[in-house]
Protein backbone atom coordinates (compact mmCIF):
# COMPACT_ATOMS: atom_id res chain seq x y z
CA UNK A 1 0.00 0.00 0.00
CA UNK A 2 1.33 3.61 -0.66
CA UNK A 3 1.91 5.97 2.23
CA UNK A 4 -0.73 8.49 2.58
CA UNK A 5 0.35 11.92 0.32
CA UNK A 6 -2.27 13.78 1.57
CA UNK A 7 -4.19 14.72 4.42
CA UNK A 8 -7.24 16.73 4.51
CA UNK A 9 -6.79 20.47 6.66
CA UNK A 10 -10.33 20.51 8.28
CA UNK A 11 -11.06 16.98 9.02
CA UNK A 12 -8.69 13.76 11.40
CA UNK A 13 -8.25 10.87 9.41
CA UNK A 14 -10.72 8.31 9.97
CA UNK A 15 -9.89 4.79 11.05
CA UNK A 16 -11.95 2.69 9.10
CA UNK A 17 -12.75 -1.07 9.60
CA UNK A 18 -13.40 -2.33 5.63
CA UNK A 19 -15.21 -5.58 5.22
CA UNK A 20 -15.05 -7.56 2.01
CA UNK A 21 -15.22 -10.82 0.70
CA UNK A 22 -13.65 -10.34 -2.51
CA UNK A 23 -10.38 -8.46 -3.29
CA UNK A 24 -7.48 -8.08 -5.24
CA UNK A 25 -5.60 -9.64 -6.85
CA UNK A 26 -8.92 -11.12 -7.39
CA UNK A 27 -10.14 -10.29 -10.53
CA UNK A 28 -13.95 -9.12 -10.93
CA UNK A 29 -15.40 -5.64 -10.67
CA UNK A 30 -15.69 -6.06 -6.93
CA UNK A 31 -12.35 -6.22 -6.21
CA UNK A 32 -10.88 -3.80 -8.42
CA UNK A 33 -13.24 -1.07 -7.35
CA UNK A 34 -12.79 -1.97 -3.46
CA UNK A 35 -8.76 -1.92 -4.05
CA UNK A 36 -9.17 1.41 -6.11
CA UNK A 37 -11.18 3.04 -2.96
CA UNK A 38 -8.26 1.83 -0.40
CA UNK A 39 -6.09 3.27 -2.72
CA UNK A 40 -7.48 6.35 -2.65
CA UNK A 41 -8.67 6.57 1.17
CA UNK A 42 -4.85 6.14 1.94
CA UNK A 43 -4.49 8.93 0.12
CA UNK A 44 -6.65 10.97 1.72
CA UNK A 45 -4.63 10.34 5.30
CA UNK A 46 -7.26 7.70 6.56
CA UNK A 47 -6.35 4.50 8.10
CA UNK A 48 -8.08 1.32 7.04
CA UNK A 49 -7.94 -2.33 8.36
CA UNK A 50 -9.55 -4.67 5.94
CA UNK A 51 -10.93 -7.61 7.28
CA UNK A 52 -11.78 -10.43 4.13
CA UNK A 53 -11.10 -14.24 3.37
CA UNK A 54 -7.99 -15.94 3.36
CA UNK A 55 -7.55 -16.07 -0.50
CA UNK A 56 -5.16 -19.15 -0.53
CA UNK A 57 -3.04 -21.25 2.05
CA UNK A 58 0.15 -18.48 1.11
CA UNK A 59 -2.08 -15.27 1.56
CA UNK A 60 -0.59 -13.69 4.40
CA UNK A 61 -2.42 -10.52 6.08
CA UNK A 62 -0.69 -7.00 5.00
CA UNK A 63 0.53 -5.37 8.49
CA UNK A 64 1.19 -1.56 7.57
CA UNK A 65 1.09 1.42 9.65
CA UNK A 66 -2.41 2.80 7.72
CA UNK A 67 -3.43 -0.64 6.39
CA UNK A 68 -3.49 -3.43 8.12
CA UNK A 69 -5.63 -7.10 7.59
CA UNK A 70 -7.32 -10.02 9.29
CA UNK A 71 -7.58 -12.62 7.53
CA UNK A 72 -11.07 -15.05 7.81
CA UNK A 73 -12.08 -18.60 6.81
CA UNK A 74 -14.05 -18.71 3.46
CA UNK A 75 -15.54 -21.56 0.99
CA UNK A 76 -16.39 -21.19 -2.95
CA UNK A 77 -19.21 -19.32 -3.97
CA UNK A 78 -21.46 -21.83 -5.97
CA UNK A 79 -20.39 -20.54 -9.57
CA UNK A 80 -17.56 -18.87 -8.71
CA UNK A 81 -15.26 -21.38 -7.59
CA UNK A 82 -12.03 -19.01 -7.86
CA UNK A 83 -14.24 -16.64 -5.11
CA UNK A 84 -15.01 -17.35 -1.59
CA UNK A 85 -17.67 -15.73 0.78
CA UNK A 86 -16.16 -15.70 4.66
CA UNK A 87 -17.54 -17.63 6.97
CA UNK A 88 -19.43 -16.96 10.18
CA UNK A 89 -17.26 -14.45 12.31
CA UNK A 90 -18.95 -12.11 14.86
CA UNK A 91 -16.63 -13.06 18.11
CA UNK A 92 -13.92 -12.39 16.16
CA UNK A 93 -14.90 -8.64 14.73
CA UNK A 94 -16.36 -8.16 17.99
CA UNK A 95 -13.13 -8.95 19.99
CA UNK A 96 -11.53 -7.16 17.10
CA UNK A 97 -13.34 -3.65 16.99
CA UNK A 98 -13.36 -3.43 21.29
CA UNK A 99 -9.63 -3.72 21.38
CA UNK A 100 -8.90 -1.24 18.09
CA UNK A 101 -12.35 0.82 17.59
CA UNK A 102 -12.84 1.82 14.52
CA UNK A 103 -14.71 5.34 13.53
CA UNK A 104 -17.12 3.37 11.28
CA UNK A 105 -17.50 -0.04 9.58
CA UNK A 106 -18.25 -0.02 6.03
CA UNK A 107 -19.12 -3.69 4.27
CA UNK A 108 -19.16 -4.04 0.47
CA UNK A 109 -20.33 -7.73 0.30
CA UNK A 110 -23.73 -8.82 1.74
CA UNK A 111 -22.24 -12.93 2.71
CA UNK A 112 -21.99 -14.25 5.90
CA UNK A 113 -19.11 -12.02 6.88
CA UNK A 114 -20.82 -8.77 6.02
CA UNK A 115 -23.91 -10.36 8.54
CA UNK A 116 -21.49 -10.40 10.85
CA UNK A 117 -19.67 -7.57 10.60
CA UNK A 118 -22.83 -5.83 10.40
CA UNK A 119 -24.49 -7.58 13.97
CA UNK A 120 -21.07 -7.06 15.59
CA UNK A 121 -20.97 -2.86 14.79
CA UNK A 122 -24.16 -2.82 15.72
CA UNK A 123 -23.79 -4.65 19.22
CA UNK A 124 -20.53 -2.13 19.88
CA UNK A 125 -22.69 1.08 18.84
CA UNK A 126 -20.39 1.98 15.96
CA UNK A 127 -21.70 3.74 12.39
CA UNK A 128 -21.94 1.26 9.14
CA UNK A 129 -22.03 2.25 6.15
CA UNK A 130 -22.53 -0.33 2.74
CA UNK A 131 -22.00 -0.70 -0.91
CA UNK A 132 -24.43 -2.74 -3.36
CA UNK A 133 -22.71 -4.22 -6.00
CA UNK A 134 -23.94 -7.11 -7.03
CA UNK A 135 -27.53 -8.13 -8.24
CA UNK A 136 -27.28 -11.10 -6.99
CA UNK A 137 -30.77 -11.65 -6.54
CA UNK A 138 -30.83 -11.48 -10.83
CA UNK A 139 -27.81 -13.84 -10.77
CA UNK A 140 -30.18 -16.51 -8.76
CA UNK A 141 -31.79 -17.32 -12.08
CA UNK A 142 -28.93 -18.13 -13.79
CA UNK A 143 -27.30 -21.13 -11.46
CA UNK A 144 -30.39 -23.04 -11.10
CA UNK A 145 -31.68 -21.29 -8.14
CA UNK A 146 -34.41 -18.89 -9.13
CA UNK A 147 -36.87 -19.93 -6.75
CA UNK A 148 -34.75 -18.11 -4.22
CA UNK A 149 -34.57 -14.58 -6.18
CA UNK A 150 -37.53 -13.00 -3.71
CA UNK A 151 -35.80 -14.43 -0.57
CA UNK A 152 -32.14 -13.45 -1.97
CA UNK A 153 -33.86 -9.75 -2.76
CA UNK A 154 -35.62 -9.72 0.81
CA UNK A 155 -32.18 -10.70 2.86
CA UNK A 156 -30.65 -7.57 0.59
CA UNK A 157 -33.26 -5.39 1.69
CA UNK A 158 -33.16 -6.29 5.23
CA UNK A 159 -29.33 -6.48 5.33
CA UNK A 160 -29.09 -3.18 3.61
CA UNK A 161 -31.54 -1.30 5.59
CA UNK A 162 -29.93 -2.42 8.91
CA UNK A 163 -27.38 0.24 7.76
CA UNK A 164 -26.95 4.07 8.23
CA UNK A 165 -26.49 3.87 3.94
CA UNK A 166 -25.90 2.07 1.14
CA UNK A 167 -24.03 3.30 -1.76
CA UNK A 168 -24.52 2.78 -5.32
CA UNK A 169 -22.81 4.28 -8.28
CA UNK A 170 -25.56 5.45 -10.56
CA UNK A 171 -28.79 7.54 -9.58
CA UNK A 172 -30.89 5.02 -11.71
CA UNK A 173 -30.11 2.13 -9.34
CA UNK A 174 -30.77 4.65 -6.49
CA UNK A 175 -34.21 5.18 -8.13
CA UNK A 176 -34.67 1.49 -8.25
CA UNK A 177 -33.66 0.15 -4.61
CA UNK A 178 -35.63 2.84 -3.34
CA UNK A 179 -38.50 1.81 -5.31
CA UNK A 180 -38.08 -1.79 -3.57
CA UNK A 181 -37.79 -0.57 -0.17
CA UNK A 182 -34.58 0.32 0.20
CA UNK A 183 -33.73 3.38 2.82
CA UNK A 184 -30.96 5.81 2.69
CA UNK A 185 -29.09 5.39 -0.90
CA UNK A 186 -26.59 7.07 -1.73
CA UNK A 187 -25.08 7.73 -4.94
CA UNK A 188 -21.11 7.64 -4.84
CA UNK A 189 -19.96 6.83 -8.77
CA UNK A 190 -16.96 5.59 -9.37
CA UNK A 191 -13.63 6.38 -11.98
CA UNK A 192 -11.41 4.90 -14.31
CA UNK A 193 -7.70 4.89 -14.68
CA UNK A 194 -7.74 6.67 -17.86
CA UNK A 195 -3.79 6.84 -17.62
CA UNK A 196 -3.76 2.90 -17.71
CA UNK A 197 -7.08 2.28 -19.94
CA UNK A 198 -5.81 5.26 -22.92
CA UNK A 199 -6.09 4.69 -26.52
CA UNK A 200 -2.22 5.45 -27.16
CA UNK A 201 -1.87 1.51 -25.48
CA UNK A 202 -2.97 0.21 -29.37
CA UNK A 203 -0.41 -2.55 -30.21
CA UNK A 204 -0.10 -3.75 -33.78
CA UNK A 205 2.00 -6.74 -32.87
CA UNK A 206 -1.03 -7.61 -30.73
CA UNK A 207 -3.55 -7.24 -33.32
CA UNK A 208 -1.14 -8.98 -35.96
CA UNK A 209 -1.77 -11.90 -33.65
CA UNK A 210 -5.54 -11.89 -34.33
CA UNK A 211 -5.10 -11.49 -38.16
CA UNK A 212 -5.99 -7.89 -37.90
CA UNK A 213 -4.56 -5.31 -40.14
CA UNK A 214 -4.69 -1.61 -39.23
CA UNK A 215 -7.94 -1.50 -41.24
CA UNK A 216 -9.53 -4.37 -40.20
CA UNK A 217 -12.49 -3.77 -37.74
CA UNK A 218 -11.67 -5.77 -34.82
CA UNK A 219 -14.90 -6.11 -31.86
CA UNK A 220 -13.82 -6.52 -28.34
CA UNK A 221 -16.02 -7.96 -25.07
CA UNK A 222 -14.19 -8.03 -21.75
CA UNK A 223 -16.08 -9.76 -19.41
CA UNK A 224 -16.29 -12.77 -17.28
CA UNK A 225 -17.55 -15.37 -19.82
CA UNK A 226 -20.40 -16.82 -17.22
CA UNK A 227 -24.12 -17.69 -17.85
CA UNK A 228 -25.46 -14.12 -16.38
CA UNK A 229 -23.52 -12.17 -18.74
CA UNK A 230 -25.56 -12.93 -21.45
CA UNK A 231 -22.88 -13.58 -24.13
CA UNK A 232 -24.89 -15.10 -26.74
CA UNK A 233 -26.23 -11.70 -27.79
CA UNK A 234 -22.56 -10.81 -28.33
CA UNK A 235 -22.20 -13.73 -30.67
CA UNK A 236 -25.42 -13.21 -32.24
CA UNK A 237 -24.10 -9.42 -33.46
CA UNK A 238 -21.07 -10.46 -34.36
CA UNK A 239 -22.33 -12.27 -36.73
CA UNK A 240 -24.35 -9.82 -38.45
CA UNK A 241 -21.53 -7.92 -38.29
CA UNK A 242 -19.24 -10.54 -40.26
CA UNK A 243 -22.16 -10.35 -42.95
CA UNK A 244 -21.49 -6.44 -43.73
CA UNK A 245 -18.10 -6.68 -43.25
CA UNK A 246 -16.15 -10.67 -43.44
CA UNK A 247 -12.96 -10.00 -42.43
CA UNK A 248 -14.12 -8.39 -38.77
CA UNK A 249 -12.61 -10.23 -35.82
CA UNK A 250 -13.72 -10.89 -32.76
CA UNK A 251 -11.22 -11.04 -29.34
CA UNK A 252 -13.04 -11.97 -25.54
CA UNK A 253 -10.96 -10.88 -22.78
CA UNK A 254 -11.87 -13.24 -19.76
CA UNK A 255 -12.66 -16.71 -18.12
CA UNK A 256 -14.89 -18.26 -16.59
CA UNK A 257 -17.60 -21.43 -16.25
CA UNK A 258 -18.68 -20.62 -19.89
CA UNK A 259 -15.49 -20.16 -21.90
CA UNK A 260 -15.23 -23.75 -22.99
CA UNK A 261 -18.28 -24.47 -24.35
CA UNK A 262 -18.19 -21.10 -26.28
CA UNK A 263 -15.05 -21.70 -27.49
CA UNK A 264 -16.23 -24.89 -29.00
CA UNK A 265 -19.15 -23.97 -30.88
CA UNK A 266 -17.13 -20.63 -32.07
CA UNK A 267 -13.59 -21.26 -33.27
CA UNK A 268 -13.62 -18.26 -35.31
CA UNK A 269 -13.92 -16.06 -31.99
CA UNK A 270 -10.52 -15.43 -30.52
CA UNK A 271 -10.25 -16.62 -26.60
CA UNK A 272 -7.24 -14.42 -24.83
CA UNK A 273 -7.92 -15.73 -21.62
CA UNK A 274 -7.88 -13.43 -18.17
CA UNK A 275 -5.45 -9.93 -18.50
CA UNK A 276 -4.71 -7.37 -16.10
CA UNK A 277 -3.14 -4.08 -16.07
CA UNK A 278 -1.12 -3.25 -18.88
CA UNK A 279 -1.79 -6.30 -21.00
CA UNK A 280 -5.24 -5.65 -20.59
CA UNK A 281 -4.98 -2.36 -21.14
CA UNK A 282 -3.17 -3.15 -24.56
CA UNK A 283 -5.95 -5.35 -25.35
CA UNK A 284 -8.43 -3.00 -25.11
CA UNK A 285 -6.71 -0.35 -27.08
CA UNK A 286 -6.20 -2.53 -29.77
CA UNK A 287 -9.73 -3.12 -31.04
CA UNK A 288 -12.26 -1.18 -32.62
CA UNK A 289 -15.71 -1.74 -31.15
CA UNK A 290 -16.87 -3.16 -27.84
CA UNK A 291 -20.13 -4.90 -27.24
CA UNK A 292 -21.15 -5.35 -24.37
CA UNK A 293 -24.55 -7.19 -23.72
CA UNK A 294 -25.27 -8.15 -19.87
CA UNK A 295 -28.46 -7.08 -18.06
CA UNK A 296 -27.15 -7.84 -14.70
CA UNK A 297 -24.58 -4.89 -13.65
CA UNK A 298 -24.78 -2.33 -11.20
CA UNK A 299 -22.65 -0.16 -12.77
CA UNK A 300 -19.90 -2.16 -15.35
CA UNK A 301 -16.58 -1.13 -14.93
CA UNK A 302 -15.47 -2.28 -18.42
CA UNK A 303 -18.03 0.06 -20.37
CA UNK A 304 -15.50 3.49 -18.90
CA UNK A 305 -12.80 1.26 -19.17
CA UNK A 306 -13.50 0.66 -22.96
CA UNK A 307 -14.58 4.21 -23.33
CA UNK A 308 -10.99 4.91 -21.79
CA UNK A 309 -9.23 2.84 -23.97
CA UNK A 310 -11.21 5.02 -27.47
CA UNK A 311 -13.62 1.78 -28.38
CA UNK A 312 -17.37 2.59 -30.24
CA UNK A 313 -19.15 0.64 -27.33
CA UNK A 314 -22.85 -0.78 -27.84
CA UNK A 315 -24.58 -1.00 -24.40
CA UNK A 316 -27.93 -1.60 -23.17
CA UNK A 317 -29.75 1.77 -21.75
CA UNK A 318 -28.53 1.51 -18.15
CA UNK A 319 -25.92 1.29 -15.57
CA UNK A 320 -22.50 3.11 -16.76
CA UNK A 321 -23.67 2.67 -20.12
CA UNK A 322 -27.38 4.68 -19.33
CA UNK A 323 -25.04 7.65 -16.98
CA UNK A 324 -21.85 7.91 -19.37
CA UNK A 325 -23.45 7.44 -23.20
CA UNK A 326 -24.81 10.41 -25.43
CA UNK A 327 -26.39 8.01 -28.39
CA UNK A 328 -24.46 8.36 -31.60
CA UNK A 329 -22.15 10.61 -29.99
CA UNK A 330 -19.49 9.12 -27.52
CA UNK A 331 -21.61 5.08 -28.34
CA UNK A 332 -24.92 3.60 -28.73
CA UNK A 333 -27.37 2.19 -26.17
CA UNK A 334 -30.16 -0.13 -27.25
CA UNK A 335 -33.27 -0.32 -24.85
CA UNK A 336 -32.67 -2.42 -22.40
CA UNK A 337 -33.14 -6.39 -22.74
CA UNK A 338 -33.98 -5.10 -26.18
CA UNK A 339 -31.82 -7.87 -28.21
CA UNK A 340 -33.01 -7.13 -31.52
CA UNK A 341 -32.31 -3.90 -30.91
CA UNK A 342 -28.60 -4.51 -29.71
CA UNK A 343 -27.59 -6.35 -32.74
CA UNK A 344 -28.99 -4.01 -34.87
CA UNK A 345 -27.23 -1.22 -33.29
CA UNK A 346 -23.87 -2.94 -33.52
CA UNK A 347 -24.48 -4.25 -37.09
CA UNK A 348 -25.32 -0.34 -38.44
CA UNK A 349 -21.86 0.61 -36.40
CA UNK A 350 -19.51 -2.10 -38.43
CA UNK A 351 -20.46 -0.65 -41.70
CA UNK A 352 -19.59 2.89 -41.52
CA UNK A 353 -15.89 2.89 -40.39
CA UNK A 354 -15.76 7.20 -39.78
CA UNK A 355 -18.54 6.97 -37.45
CA UNK A 356 -16.65 4.30 -35.47
CA UNK A 357 -13.54 6.76 -35.46
CA UNK A 358 -15.86 9.46 -34.49
CA UNK A 359 -17.43 7.93 -31.67
CA UNK A 360 -13.98 6.69 -30.28
CA UNK A 361 -12.83 9.91 -30.25
CA UNK A 362 -15.61 11.26 -27.99
CA UNK A 363 -15.68 8.38 -25.89
CA UNK A 364 -12.02 9.12 -24.97
CA UNK A 365 -12.75 12.77 -24.51
CA UNK A 366 -15.54 11.35 -22.07
CA UNK A 367 -14.36 10.26 -19.44
CA UNK A 368 -10.90 11.53 -19.06
CA UNK A 369 -12.75 13.55 -16.45
CA UNK A 370 -14.12 10.57 -14.04
CA UNK A 371 -10.88 10.18 -12.13
CA UNK A 372 -10.77 8.50 -8.78
CA UNK A 373 -9.47 11.21 -7.06
CA UNK A 374 -12.80 13.26 -7.46
CA UNK A 375 -14.90 9.90 -6.56
CA UNK A 376 -12.83 8.99 -3.05
CA UNK A 377 -14.09 13.22 -2.35
CA UNK A 378 -17.71 11.89 -2.16
CA UNK A 379 -17.10 8.43 -0.35
CA UNK A 380 -14.86 10.69 1.84
CA UNK A 381 -17.34 12.82 2.75
CA UNK A 382 -20.18 9.99 3.31
CA UNK A 383 -17.92 8.78 5.73
CA UNK A 384 -17.01 11.79 7.51
CA UNK A 385 -21.20 12.52 7.40
CA UNK A 386 -21.98 9.32 8.66
CA UNK A 387 -19.87 8.98 11.84
CA UNK A 388 -21.30 12.46 12.67
CA UNK A 389 -24.56 11.21 12.24
CA UNK A 390 -24.04 8.32 14.80
CA UNK A 391 -22.69 10.63 17.35
CA UNK A 392 -25.01 13.17 16.97
CA UNK A 393 -27.75 10.40 17.40
CA UNK A 394 -26.26 8.18 20.25
CA UNK A 395 -25.00 11.23 22.48
CA UNK A 396 -21.60 10.05 21.68
CA UNK A 397 -19.27 13.08 21.36
CA UNK A 398 -16.35 11.17 20.28
CA UNK A 399 -18.11 9.92 17.40
CA UNK A 400 -19.29 13.07 16.42
CA UNK A 401 -15.87 14.81 16.63
CA UNK A 402 -14.36 12.68 14.50
CA UNK A 403 -16.01 14.32 11.49
CA UNK A 404 -14.84 17.96 13.27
Amino acid sequence: MNTPDYIPDTFRPLNIALVTETYIPEVNGVAITIGRMVHGLLRRGHRIHMVRPRQSKQDEAAKEESYQETLVSGMPIPGYPELKSGLPAKGLLTKLWKQQRPDIVHIATEGPLGWSALSAAHKLGIPVSTDFHTNFHNYSQHYGIGLLKKPIAAYLRHFHNKAACTLVPTASLQQQLEFEGYKNVLVVSRGVDAELFHPAKRNSELRASWNAGEDTPVVMLVSRIAPEKNLNVVIQAFEQMRKVNPLARMVVVGDGPARAELEKQHPHVIFAGMQTGEPLAQHYASGDIFLYPSLTETYGNVTVEAMASGLATVAYDYAAAQQHIRHDVNGLLAPFADTDAFVAQARGLISDMERVQRIRVAARETVESLTWEHIMGQMETVLYDTVRAQGVKHGQPELAAAAD
